[in-house]
């Protein structure tokens, strides 16, 4: 395993968060942008890969991802002080009970509250809008009232949601390295209509997040 503790392995599920990221990063040598494939699943088989060959000290799970109505607005940023699972276990007469309930395990992993706050400071310090709180990951993306409430429920205070974070974030604690999660907003988590989603409010705010972000954790 070839060792390096400064590198940073930064994991987005597709191709145009990817190129919107290098974007910002303009060829940061400390740095490799990968893709994660779509899904938990995917994400924790495809950066478990990676961290195989390499040994990075930092792993970043970032992209677009629905915002929390109050909490995270389209075109801000949201920082992830805890990454949390939230349609892992099993329903019941009485509702919805997580694997912690069924002692089967821990559906959330959390940030390092100090990387966290370097992470908020350099951005605000660029002036940039951001907040913190958790972000869950889902493998069927929330698209009614119905179940916005409901994701509201499960994890209170959550800011926003994407369908890779925890992926990475299992595979990031397997190997004993750190790892954040960084969101764009790009919509409100809720009834679908694309038409309301702002892709390039969402893209224009990651690459200046990615144009500053990694001098201030180097």
């Amino acid at each position: 395993m070839v060792s390096d503790k400064k590198r940073i392995l930064i994991m987005t599920a597709v191709s145009a968060e990817k190129d919107v990221v290098l974007r910002g990063l303009q060829h940061n040598l400390n740095s490799d942008v990968m893709l994660s494939g779509v899904g938990p699943v995917a994400a924790a088989v495809n950066t478990a890969k990676i961290l195989s060959t390499k040994d990075y000290g930092l792993v970043i799970s970032t992209g677009i991802g629905g915002g929390f109505a109050g909490r995270a607005e389209i075109g801000s940023l949201v920082v992830a002080d805890e990454i949390v699972a939230a349609d892992l276990g099993v329903e019941t007469q009485e509702g919805f009970s997580p694997l912690e309930a069924l002692d089967f395990g821990s559906t959330r992993v959390q940030a390092d509250p100090s990387l966290v706050n370097r992470v908020i400071q350099v951005l605000r310090a660029a002036r940039l809008p951001v907040n913190t709180g958790p972000i869950i990951t889902v493998s069927t993306a929330t698209g009614t009232a119905a179940s916005t409430a409901e994701m509201s429920r499960r994890v209170p205070g959550v800011a926003a949601e994407g369908m890779e974070g925890y992926g990475v974030a299992l595979a990031a604690y397997s190997f004993g390295v750190p790892v954040l999660e960084i969101r764009a907003i790009s919509n409100q988590v809720g009834p679908r209509d694309r038409n309301e989603w702002r892709m390039k409010e969402a893209f224009d705010v990651l690459t200046k997040a990615y144009s500053i972000l990694l001098e201030g954790l180097l």
